[in-house]
């Protein structure tokens, strides 16, 4: 097990499961920790013996998106250096996720929201608990969506279920989400882990093959009207527009 700050790493029988750890926070995503997970990801991607991922999270919420104090901070001027940089590492983490050579499962208990979301959208496959609370939550926050939110949910659910999240705010549990295609299987909280990892260890017994297998099928199976690297740098704009308009600096 390699342990960090607020990302923990533990490689088993082939399958990597990837831990975020700051649950005080409710595993809000910061540049520092976004950093940690890219790190992680990369070594992950480095170990020919492991044909699997696994991502989940410690305490009562996947990920509460972005970091408030982070937000907060970036709004007074978006476009400035260090704040554009940061924001920046946040996406690429989840992006980086999206891009892991081997199949990849989210396992998702309590809250996820904004980018929270974003994260468990760029994985392969959600295992999520039948209570979880999935919401989408930019606009309620006054903030556009970033990270190409509206591609990588609108190509698992559909036009019209990603409307009502993304654009009317609407909340769904880990049942609703199943039924959507947003989620393979809801299931009691305590079982979601275990549940992922049963999945991942199928595909991680051949890490060669898994490899393969899922390069080929994310390039098959990937639609959209533009494609999410595009769509990323579309919606930054508008995100640091609205950030700059929620801080009230003109």
């Amino acid at each position: 097990m390699t342990d960090s700050d607020e990302v923990l790493l533990e490689v088993e029988s082939g399958v990597a499961v990837v831990t975020l750890n700051a649950p005080d926070r409710r595993n809000a995503l910061t540049p520092a920790m976004a950093t940690e997970l890219i790190a992680t990801f990369d070594e992950v991607d480095g170990r020919s013996d492991v044909g699997a991922l696994v991502i989940t999270a410690v305490g009562k919420s996947f990920c509460a998106g972005g970091d408030i104090a982070t937000l907060t901070s970036a709004g007074q001027d978006p476009a400035a250096p260090a704040a554009y940089e940061g924001m920046g590492t946040i996406y690429d983490s989840f992006y980086r996720l999206g891009q892991v050579r081997v199949p990849t499962v989210a396992a998702v208990r309590g809250s996820a929201v904004g980018a929270g979301m974003n994260m468990l959208l760029a994985a392969d496959l959600r295992i999520v608990a039948s209570n979880a609370r999935l919401l989408c939550g930019f606009l309620k926050r006054g903030l556009h969506p970033g990270g190409g939110h509206f591609v990588i949910l609108s190509r698992l659910i559909g036009r019209e279920a990603a409307a009502a999240m993304a654009l009317f705010g609407e909340e769904i549990n880990g049942t609703r989400a199943a039924q959507l295609g947003l989620a393979w299987e809801a299931v009691d909280d305590e079982m979601v882990e275990s549940r992922a990892r049963e999945l991942a260890g199928r595909v991680a017994a051949d890490p060669d093959l898994a490899r393969t297998a899922v390069g080929n099928f994310r390039k098959e199976v990937v639609n959209g009207a533009v494609g999410w690297d595009v769509a990323m740098q579309y919606e930054r704009p508008a995100q640091m527009w609205s950030m700059r308009r929620s801080a009230g600096t003109p």
